[in-house]
């Protein structure tokens, strides 16, 4: 568990991407079968070990720790499990506890015993792994590792005895289990995991932002255009009688859609975007996202939120791997292969332009609501997995700018964790001051370090109330917020939820009273 807490505290700390893969790669060097692999699977998401509510770590620190202090010390870290590792009592003298004890005793547990079991290994631990050993137990080590990128540590950790590449390991990842003994030892020169997933992901190709200023530099006659729909990027993939749907990160959601699922009557792998559609039309983004993460969608769900898939692009087909082949080959191939396939499945149209100009006009002015700018691509570009510059690019449409009144702070995690930087932001329904304030987002990014101390200040001189680790805030602060994409909303009090939102610079030269109303944003919706 020391190793362990050591990596999520670098991880936690690190912010530049190669550190945080050298990390990765030299902890799984150097920890042994099965706790590397059990780590990994934390990391990735793939360790079901998230066994205890924060109901119950609350009643147990109340059995050790006075419960002022504790409300006190909660309030100024702002992370239940942090606030526990720090302020539980050090024991004597620590020990140390290995993550496969962890995983093989808390599995078979339930939660109040889980709890109580916790508690006893933090009678013995040190702080740090009291953190790891909390952070395990309820599933949440935001350490900002994403799961590829500690599949990228993997195939960086064998690169040098000729390892697979993370391309290699991701066709594999999906019939591969916690604690990975045998992709680890294939990693280090063994033998290649014998039981692949059977309807395997691909690594998908990305696309590359491009301004208006760097498209200038290009032929448009070197490239074909296609709308960028707002929905999701996913794998569709139906090979030897086993069907799954994927995000464009590998992670099977066929449970989600069984109905696109039910519809996949073909052999091979398609990749487009997941949207709602009712006949012709596409339905806005927030169709969508009551149906993501939803396990079990009932009937009702489905018959008003019906899933269907716009293909971009054919990666096999009939047992033929497709993707060397150039993208015009490909894309006769795959309007071939959805011609039969039925009215949830389509092909994305190829958008005629005749130069950059007539191509922005066409994007400024969609023919649909839901298109959030165009792609970009060279005909003669093979698929390649992730993001190579030049084959394709995406143009998307200028982000909308609106300003508010930031209302609400809250504690940040991991290297933010000192500062406030979570923030909620909020306009007026009707002509200030004398109008209420509405919360119409959350936004916490898009500001630089600089910025971010300032804010923090700020946050810490104009607080009214604190709600543990919120502060709800003297409302005199305007930021300029920047978001992509607006959608009604019945869960919201304004009515809407932004796309993507993030503070595109704080306005300390505006007063309060002349940010935007909401219904500026209601005026906009589709």
């Amino acid at each position: 568990m020391r190793a362990f807490a050591e990596l999520l505290e670098r991880l936690a700390f690190t912010g530049g991407r190669n550190a945080k893969l050298a990390y990765l790669a030299a902890y799984f060097h150097a920890t042994p079968d099965p706790d590397r692999g059990y780590a990994l699977a934390a990391l990735t998401g793939d360790l079901s070990l998230g066994r205890v509510q924060p109901a119950l770590l609350r009643e147990m620190v109340a059995e050790r720790v006075d419960a002022e202090l504790f409300a006190l010390s909660y309030d100024f870290v702002g992370d239940l499990a942090e606030t526990i590792a720090l302020i539980w009592p050090d024991p004597a003298s620590c020990e140390d506890l290995s993550l496969a004890e962890v995983v093989g005793t808390l599995t078979p547990l339930s939660r109040p015993q889980a709890a109580r079991q916790i508690a006893q290994w933090l009678d013995h631990l040190a702080a740090p792994a009291r953190l790891a050993l909390l952070k395990l137990a309820t599933g949440g080590l935001r350490v900002g590792v994403s799961a590829r990128l500690a599949r990228l540590a993997l195939a960086q950790m064998g690169a040098q005895d000729g390892g697979p590449s993370v391309e290699e390991i991701e066709e594999l990842w999906h019939g591969l289990t916690p604690p990975y003994t045998a992709l680890f030892g294939w990693i280090e020169g063994g033998p290649r995991p014998a039981h692949a997933a059977l309807a395997p992901f691909r690594p998908v190709m990305l696309s590359t932002p491009v301004t208006e200023e760097e498209l200038s530099k290009f032929a448009p006659e070197d490239y074909v255009a296609e709308w960028k729909w707002d929905g999701i990027r996913v794998q569709a993939v139906s090979e030897g009688g086993t069907r799954r749907l994927y995000s464009r990160t590998g992670d099977d959601i066929s449970g989600s859609f069984p109905d696109l699922v039910g519809a996949m009557a073909f052999e091979g792998a398609l990749d487009g975007e997941l949207l709602i559609r009712r006949g012709d039309q596409v339905a806005p983004f927030a169709d969508l996202q009551k149906r993501l993460g939803r396990k079990t969608p009932g009937q009702k769900m489905m018959a008003e939120a019906p899933a269907a898939l716009r293909a971009y692009d054919i990666l096999t087909w009939q047992g033929e791997d497709l993707r060397p082949l150039p993208f015009t080959a490909r894309r006769a191939r795959l309007e071939q292969a959805v011609a039969g396939l039925g009215p949830r499945l389509d092909v994305s149209p190829l958008v005629p332009f005749a130069d950059w100009q007539a191509l922005a006009a066409l994007r400024a002015n969609p023919p649909e609501a839901v298109i959030e700018g165009v792609m970009l691509k060279r005909p003669d570009s093979a698929y390649l997995a992730g993001r190579p510059r030049g084959p394709w690019f995406k143009w998307k449409r200028e982000a909308r700018l609106v300003d508010a009144v930031l209302l609400y702070a809250q504690r940040g995690h991991g290297k933010r964790s000192g500062f406030y930087s979570d923030f909620t932001f909020a306009l007026w329904d009707g002509e200030a001051p004398e109008a209420p304030l509405v919360p119409v987002g959350k936004a916490y990014s898009g500001f630089t370090d600089e910025d971010l101390r300032r804010l923090d200040r700020f946050v810490r001189t104009h607080t009214r109330e604190r709600f543990g680790p919120v502060r709800s805030l003297v409302p005199e602060l305007v930021v300029e917020v920047a978001f992509e994409g607006l959608n009604r909303s019945a869960r919201h009090k304004s009515g809407v939820a932004m796309r993507f939102p993030r503070i595109n610079r704080i306005r300390w030269d505006k007063p309060a009273h002349e940010a935007d109303r909401l219904q500026s944003l209601l005026d906009q919706l589709p």
